[in-house]
């Protein structure tokens, strides 16, 4: 319940300040999945958590908790607390249970904001393929190709999801996770290049478009 409130008055003001269209939302899977998503601002969970309506659990770092009534809020809306700094086994067997439970889990791979200015995909660190692994879901990569700016519309595209089938049964060494994790850092940075080869394309074709009415 707090989360449907929440999310319905977040989105209408959203809708007004922070417009967003999600392309690809067909590719959304029933059931569990993992969403590993670039990391371009504060606004990126926000704007997809009221874009797309179902539900998801977020791995949120820890530092949001710090004031009792705002941990109290992000809990309800389903965020899971993670100290970045160490190896949380609480946050961890928390986000399997989310997956065995058939949820969904959204995570930034990167780990914290793209501060690059093509917002190129930074170092994708293990989370996504070890809980993809050991919970056998698939992997749906997505892209927010610019940060969220006041009364600009936000462009999010879901890509097709993918397994890492092939590293299951397998013992989630550092070895077979490095793997893993290539895989899913390069799923990210196909569909980041076919959002951008698509917007480069639109633009040149209205440019074309413009001159062709206007002439020198």
């Amino acid at each position: 319940m707090v989360f449907r409130i929440a999310q319905f008055i977040v989105a209408l003001f959203l809708k007004v300040f922070y417009p967003t269209k999600i392309v690809g939302k067909n590719n959304l899977p029933k059931g569990a999945a993992i969403l590993s998503c670039n990391h371009t601002s504060n606004f990126d969970a926000i704007l997809i958590a009221v874009n797309t309506w179902e539900k998801k659990y977020y791995l949120t770092k820890k530092e949001w908790f710090q004031n009792k009534l705002i941990g109290w809020f992000m809990k309800k809306i389903g965020c899971i607390k993670i100290d970045r700094n160490s190896t949380d086994i609480t946050a961890v067997k928390n986000c399997l249970k989310v997956l065995k439970d058939g949820k969904k889990l959204f995570i930034f791979p990167e780990g914290t904001r793209n501060k690059s200015e093509d917002l190129s995909l930074g170092q994708v660190k293990q989370g996504v393929s070890m809980f993809a692994i050991k919970a056998k879901v698939p992997v749906v990569p997505m892209y927010i190709s610019s940060r969220p700016r006041f009364c600009h519309r936000t462009k999010i595209v879901v890509g097709e999801p993918f397994e890492l089938s092939e590293f299951y049964g397998q013992k989630a060494n550092e070895e077979v996770l490095a793997k893993a994790s290539e895989m899913v850092a390069e799923k990210m940075r196909v569909l980041q290049d076919q959002v951008n080869l698509a917007e480069t394309q639109k633009k040149e074709k209205k440019s074309k478009k413009k001159k062709a009415k206007n002439p020198a």
